[in-house]
């Protein structure tokens, strides 16, 4: 038992409270697949609240000490079975009044019964997403941390579950400027256990990571198989039973490939073919539905399945009014519905990850993703930690989702300064996306040299694809410098305008030079589609934004802490008139090829 002088001097005296906690976080490395497992979700209602001061951290509330070493009953400050309880998942601004602002510590606490399972099992809590940093404590003991607001990462927890268990998690939304988003960014801050929770069973030698793709350049006729075992195998089988393969390949120190001779029919948005495909090692089996296809940059051109595409695209947050960002299927589904609707073809997923549920849902329904991690802005470039975290964050979006046949580019950052810090930053990025990930493109949101203008930035060397946000007609009014800077700029790769936009106030009518009514983004959109609908190297565009989105920053009366560049309103019901705009655009594309 700790004496009572340790417990009420240490915490309030000690400045590196964090030493304790700074054990290497969670990896990409350490995560597991929970596709296709046995997964017990601890989804539902949580004790919670928040904890301004960090002070379970640093007073150890989860050690739960509430004795001297003679019986003696310590006064303590928390009760976690007397708290009040909020949902998992959730954002926590939207579950109070009085939370909504809050940054900083919360602390959830759950109660968690267990059985044991058969002999040689392993288990691990695994977490889907909570913004930003997370602490992990399992019956009064520390388990491990994750930085990373929408990345997935797993703790093992063998042996150290009992019959009837206490799991408290401390997260921290805390903004930060030397983490991964910055402290400064153009969305709302949620935090929370914003995505689920669940408990993975796994035999004692099980599949890590598989990964499954149609080789680049093999005449859609090679399909790469690779394997990573945790544990002893020494080899395993994989089955495509629809093009009647089951072919059985070596593992030799956690590792196997296999090479299938077979041609499937490929995935594309007219045809979102999935095929069931699964692996098998003598203790374990891991399945997925998995779609073909292939991506590729050649000159100013993109191409899949080796016809000529255009990206017929729209961005959008993960964000609901009621929900914040742990949307739900329907959720996504509506967003999909919408984006279809408008006559894309394409949807960039700004400015982090979204769910695992989204590149899912995408494979199922026929969009291709652009995918990114946050990158945002004034990043602490020169930091080889924050390099760390970016690095991490971007491994793990792309070991969760590199099996999905609608996610063809993985962004590396989003409107950064071109300096030397950063060229090395993001392009060890890049560098690290083509080593976990030769099958899909690269690319980052581009800043344009206004001098010139021009497009240059030195960046565009080491990504395929050159990602160009403008916003002229908006924040540059002269709208001649967006003719200027296509006719100055002579790119040798494919450009997609991965936004230009304007706000509108829903419902708000006037005249076209009127700024924050309808009229006014309408304008706006004519005047740029009719520019970059005849920009040979334009390749495709993503235009800001499917639906208006809350932000802090934003702080005009007719913004509201609303950014309103949205061609629907923030509920997703009523459409502007740029939406109509937009959607003729997409139909006047598919109707010329």
């Amino acid at each position: 038992m700790t004496d009572t002088p340790a417990i009420f001097q240490a915490n309030i005296h000690t400045v590196d409270w964090r030493a304790p906690y700074r054990v290497p976080p969670a990896q990409a490395a350490t995560l597991i697949d929970p596709t296709g497992r046995a997964v017990e979700s601890l989804d539902g209602d949580w004790h919670f609240a928040i904890d301004p001061y960090d002070t379970c951290l640093r007073a150890r509330w989860f050690e739960e000490e509430y004795h001297d070493c003679d019986g003696r009953r310590y006064p303590v400050d928390f009760s976690f079975d007397q708290w009040q309880t909020t949902p998992v998942p959730s954002c926590w601004n939207l579950q109070s009044p009085q939370w909504f602002w809050y940054e900083g510590s919360a602390v959830y606490v759950r109660n968690v019964g267990f059985e044991a399972g058969p002999a040689g099992e392993r288990q691990f809590l695994h977490f889907e997403g909570a913004n930003y940093a997370t602490y992990v404590f399992l019956n009064r003991e520390y388990v491990g941390w994750h930085r990373g607001g929408s990345t997935p990462f797993s703790f093992e927890v063998t042996g150290r579950l009992q019959a009837d268990n206490r799991l408290v998690v401390v997260v921290v939304n805390t903004r930060r400027p030397d983490e991964v988003p910055t402290d400064n960014t153009d969305w709302f801050n949620y935090g929370g256990l914003h995505r689920g929770v669940s408990l993975v069973r796994l035999p004692a030698s099980f599949i890590r990571d598989v990964h499954v793709a149609l080789r680049p350049g093999s005449d859609f006729g090679v399909i790469d198989v690779r394997v990573e075992v945790d544990g002893a195998a020494s080899g395993a089988t994989v089955e495509l039973p629809e093009l009647g393969v089951a072919e059985e390949f070596v593992v030799a120190d956690g590792v196997g490939t296999a090479e299938l001779a077979v041609r499937p029919e490929l995935w594309s948005p007219d045809n979102p073919r999935l095929y069931e495909v699964a692996v098998s090692t003598a203790e374990d089996r891991w399945q997925d539905r998995i779609g073909f296809r292939e991506i590729r940059a050649e000159g100013n051109s993109l191409w899949l399945n080796g016809e000529e595409i255009w990206l017929k695209g729209i961005c959008h947050h993960e964000e609901s009014v009621e929900r914040g960002r742990s949307l739900t299927a329907d959720d996504i589904r509506l967003n999909f519905a919408l984006a279809k609707e408008l006559g894309c073809s394409y949807v960039r997923l700004a400015h982090y990850p979204h769910s695992r549920a989204a590149a899912r849902i995408a494979d199922e329904v026929g969009l291709l993703l652009w995918e990114e991690v946050p990158v945002y802005w004034a990043i602490d470039f020169g930091n080889p930690d924050t390099y760390a975290d970016a690095a991490n964050q971007l491994a793990e979006l792309i070991r969760r989702d590199r099996n999905r046949a609608s996610v063809i580019i993985w962004s590396v950052g989003n409107e950064n300064p071109d300096t030397d810090d950063r060229l090395a930053f993001m392009a060890g990025l890049a560098r690290l996306a083509k080593q976990l990930d030769p099958t899909r493109l690269t690319s980052a949101a581009c800043l344009v040299d206004p001098s010139g203008p021009v497009i240059a930035d030195r960046l565009v060397d080491h990504i395929d694809i050159i990602g160009i946000n403008e916003y002229y007609g908006w924040y540059e009014p002269d709208f001649a410098q967006l003719v200027a800077l296509f006719d100055n700029s002579r790119p040798a790769k494919p450009v997609v305008i991965c936004e230009f936009g304007a706000d509108a106030v829903a419902g708000r009518h006037g005249q076209a030079d009127e700024m924050f009514t309808e009229e006014n983004q309408l304008a706006i959109y004519r005047q740029q589609l009719q520019v970059l609908g005849g920009i040979e190297y334009v390749k495709g565009i993503s235009p800001w934004i499917l639906y208006d989105f809350r932000c802090p920053r934003r702080a005009h009366v007719d913004h509201g802490y609303y950014n309103r560049k949205g061609l629907l309103d923030a509920t997703r019901t009523q459409r502007k008139l740029a939406f109509t705009e937009l959607q003729r655009f997409y139909a006047r594309k598919a109707a010329t090829g």
